[in-house]
Formats: structure tokens, sequence, C-alpha cells
């Protein structure tokens, strides 16, 4: 099967349901959402039968489509799909969880009638960013990028009944405007630079041209508008107020799912001058973001007393390890290339946050806070929800045994390997600071007494328990054996 089809199974899978909840009556919405899991998983199935033209069999037409002057099918594009994918099914059954809550900031009623669009839009997004993996054209990164961030401004403000979800909407709607406004002007530059927008093209360009400042300039436009999507500082200032007034599961999409679509463009956009005569350049301005993002996320997170904010800034501290590896510009075939570090280290953060969230979304739905005083006690009134989510936070910590603890070993391994001292102390000053404020979510947790009005309990669907339960297994289980995810990144 031709590797477009995926995303046009995709596109189309969201555009069908949309279309199918408006004629389909009833005050029950979550067979959208449970729909939209069955159809992305039959989509990740497909993921390993597709192949690109370079596998097609001789004589198929499609090989031969322009299609693939903008469109590639590698093996890391491949990841990538498949990172977006389990993101986004893991996002809908957090939403059909969480769906009471929209429900009563949406139609403000108990029925359920303005919150099917919801699942339908996180289907379209995942279409846009698996485009993402796979363009090798800046016009098409651009398309993709566009239209993922236009859905998630949707998904930030769902909640229109919410005035902390219209304020996050807003203020990502300008300062998402402002980041396309670099990242259009940054691809004028290089356009006219280069003369083209493949990056073929301008890496050829960069060979040739040793002293282009036109393209430095461009390509550090790009960069910054890269850093608004990844959440690197400064450009992190949207973060913690649109994580905290998004809906749960937005925010997660968002601390997931966007975050490695930013990742996804900005490998695409550098690895072309890691051998350049710009790379040196490039690579250190990526090592100075990541120091300062490190140094913002970790100490920023330690006065919150709120639950997102607090994942908020270590979204933005795990920005800044995944920069770190970027920057290390390993290209190692023996051992991981940067490249493959920055996905392993998606792939557990992917799995740490989601379950995360998990944990979270059991809170405001039943608590209907998000503040980590909401979890006082949690040991005495749910002895197995407190494990898992004493498991998760030393993972997003990295202690040992954990995948967290694996991709922070890689990622210092490399920086040591490139001989980056100051920026390897930088990191393991502040990954020492986050032992801090993940530990103080576990003091609530373990050490703080009950609160009488605060009954926690695993009363969700069962999908949504068997998902908590995998998620949290799986840290464990890919701390002891990372060989899966490691063949899958290689």
């Amino acid at each position: 099967m031709p590797a477009y089809y995926l995303e046009a199974i995709t596109v189309t899978l969201g555009i069908f349901l949309l279309v199918a909840e408006a004629f389909v009556p009833g005050k029950q919405k979550s067979w959208v959402g449970l729909a939209a899991i069955v159809g992305l998983l039959a989509v990740l199935a497909l993921t390993f039968r597709a192949i690109g033209p370079d596998q097609a069999p001789a004589g198929k037409a499609w090989a031969s489509f322009a299609l693939w002057d903008l469109y590639q099918y590698t093996s890391t594009a491949k990841f990538y799909k498949i990172v977006a994918l389990v993101s986004a099914i893991f996002v809908l059954i957090l939403a059909i969880d969480f769906r009471s809550v929209m429900a009563r900031y949406t139609s403000g009623a108990k029925d359920e009638s303005g919150t099917a669009e919801y699942y339908s839009l996180i289907v379209i997004a995942t279409a846009a960013m698996m485009w993402m993996a796979s363009a090798k054209h800046l016009s098409m990164l651009f398309v993709s990028l566009e239209l993922l961030t236009v859905t998630f401004y949707i998904l930030v403000a769902f909640m229109k009944r919410n005035v902390g979800s219209l304020e996050a909407g807003v203020k990502y709607l300008i300062l998402g405007a402002l980041s396309t406004g670099f990242l259009v002007y940054g691809m004028a530059w290089i356009y006219g630079a280069t003369g083209t927008l493949s990056m073929e093209g301008i890496a050829a360009a960069a060979q040739a041209t040793p002293s282009n400042t036109a393209l430095l300039f461009g390509l550090s436009l790009m960069i910054i508008a890269l850093g608004f999507k990844v959440g690197a500082a400064p450009m992190h200032f949207w973060i913690p107020d649109v994580y905290q007034g998004a809906p749960t599961p937005t925010t997660a999409f968002l601390s997931v799912g966007s975050k490695a679509a930013g990742f996804m463009a900005l490998i695409t956009v550098v690895t072309p001058f890691a051998q350049s005569p710009y790379g040196s350049k490039i690579y250190g301005v990526l090592a100075i973001l990541a120091c300062l993002t490190l140094l913002v996320g970790n100490f920023g997170a330690i006065p919150q007393n709120n639950f997102k904010r607090l994942l908020a800034y270590s979204s933005i501290a795990n920005a800044g390890f995944l920069l770190l590896a970027l920057a290390a510009n390993r290209t190692d075939t023996a051992d991981l290339t940067s490249p493959q570090i920055v996905g392993f280290y998606l792939a557990g953060y992917l799995i740490m946050t989601l379950a995360a969230f998990f944990v979270l979304s059991i809170v405001r739905v039943q608590t209907d806070s998000d503040q980590i005083d909401a979890l006082d006690g949690l040991a005495k009134r749910n002895p197995l929800l407190a494990i898992a989510i004493t498991v998760i936070m030393a993972s997003l910590a990295g202690v040992p045994l954990t995948v967290g603890f694996l991709g922070k070993l890689f990622v210092f391994r490399a920086a040591v390997d490139a001989g980056m001292h100051t920026s390897v102390m930088i990191a393991a000053i502040t990954a020492a600071a986050g032992f801090y404020y993940y530990f103080k979510i576990l003091r609530a947790v373990w050490w703080n007494a009950p609160h009488e009005r605060i009954t926690l309990s695993l009363r969700g669907s069962s999908i949504f328990t068997f998902a908590l339960a995998l998620l949290t297994v799986a840290i464990v289980v890919f701390g002891f054996y990372p060989q899966p995810l490691l063949q899958l990144i290689r």
C-alpha cells in the first residue's frame, strides 16, 4: 500500500466522523471517540504495511507521482507516524473519560451534544502530524504544521463556557500567529538565498556557498518559530497559561503530540546542515537554547502548586533535554544518532506524560481541582493509584530502572561525547532540581494527611483503567528492556 494512503485514510476518518455525528441522534456521543480509536488502530496496523516509491513493485504508476518530491516514507517518518497515532489513541481514551467536564462547559447541559467534534479534531490533527513526519519540502512542512496549529486553536478553546479555556485559546492564537510569521519570513529568506524550498536543494546550496548570510538568517528565523512549537526558552512563555486553561486531553495532546511534531520539523530543518559549514553555528545555537530551556523549565516548576502548571514546566524542561540531544550532533551509526536519541526520548516521554495526564484527569473529574493538594493522602484512599503515580513521577525525575532514566542517560552520554561539558553541568544541576518538584507530588501522596472532601478512585471506564495500567507498566518494562523501542527507532 502506498504510504500516502495513511494520511488520506486518517483525514477521511476525521471528516466522516464529523459528518456522521450530525446525522446520528442521541445525547451520548462517546461512540464518536470509540469509532475514532478503532479507526486509528486500523491506520496504525496499516503503517507497518505501507511502502514508499523505492519499495514499490515494478510498473506501479503511483511510484512516479510528483507527490514524492514533497513526501518521503523513511524509517524515521514511519517512527514518528507511529508516535502520532499512539499518542492520539491514548488522548481519545482520555477525552472519552473527560467528556462529563467538557459537556458542562460546552453545551451547558448533561447531554454531550457539544463534545462530538472534539474527537474528530483530534483525528484531523493526527493526520497533520503524520504529514509533517513525511515532509521533505518546506511548503509541505508549512501546510501540515499550520493545519495542526489551527486545529489546536480550536481544541484549546473548546470549553467555550470556561473563562480559562477561552483565555488560553486567545493566548495560543496570538503567539501561534507570531510564530507563523517568523516561520514564513524565514522560509522566504531561505528561498531567496537558495532558489528552492526542497530540503535536498537547500542542503546542496549550503555546501556550495559556505558564507551565505541570508541563508543563515532565514534558518535562524525558522528555529525561533519552531522554538515556539517545542516550548524552548525564551519562546516558552505561552505554555504554562495555555496548558492550565486548556481541557486536560488537549493539554496532554499539546504536551506530547505537538512537541513531537515540533521536533519532527526541527530535525527536518537542521539535519541537512549537520555536515555543512553552518553546522557549528546552528548546533551551537541549539546548545544555548537547550541550557536556557533546562534552567527555565526545571527552576520554574519548583514553586508550582497547580498540577497542570507543574507538568507545563516539566514539558519545557524535557524540551531542553531533547534540544541537548539534538545539539550534540551525534552521527555515529554504530550507536544511537542524535535524531534517534530524540526519538527514544520522545517515545519514553509520551508514555510518562500521558500516564501523568491520566492521573490528572481522575483528579479533575472527581474533585474539580487541578491543585497538587487534591492528591493529599492518596496512598490511604487509593493505594493502586498512589503506586501508579509514584512510578510515573520517578520516571519523569529520571530514577534508574525506568524509561525516563534511559532517555536522560542517552542524552547525557551524547553530550559528553560531543565535549559539551558546560551544557552537561547545567543539565545535571537542573535534573537534580527536577527531583524536588516531582517528589513534591509524592510527598502529597504518601505523607500529607487526606482531605475529607477528596475521594479519588478508578471509577472510570474499563478502557481508561486498562490504558493507565498499560502506560504505567510500560514505564518499568521499557526501563528494564528498551530493545523494542530501540529496534523501532533504528
